[in-house]
């Protein structure tokens, strides 16, 4: 399958409990990401990272999946192609 070039923006709704371990999703998927920004917003305890992927759609689904498992995230993608809502 042809990679797809795109974006995503995760929202996390409680930073102190889940930041690390969203951290750590997104290392392990590291060879989709070509460049990422975080920007913790600690009046709300809310984080908001935007990541741009270049990759197989099957393998960033896979870590939208593995976030949105965290619970309290808000996940959305827009790939070439491919957008969700």
């Amino acid at each position: 399958m042809e990679n797809s070039v795109g974006g995503v923006v995760i929202v996390v709704e409680d930073r102190e409990r889940l930041a690390p371990k969203v951290n750590a999703i997104l290392t392990s998927y590291g060879d989709l990401i070509v460049g990422r920004v975080g920007l913790p917003y600690r009046e709300k305890n809310k984080y908001v990272i935007t990541i741009v992927v270049d990759g197989d759609v099957t393998e960033v689904n896979s870590m939208v999946a593995k976030l949105e498992e965290l619970g309290d995230i808000q996940v959305k993608v827009a790939l070439s192609g491919v957008c969700n809502t």
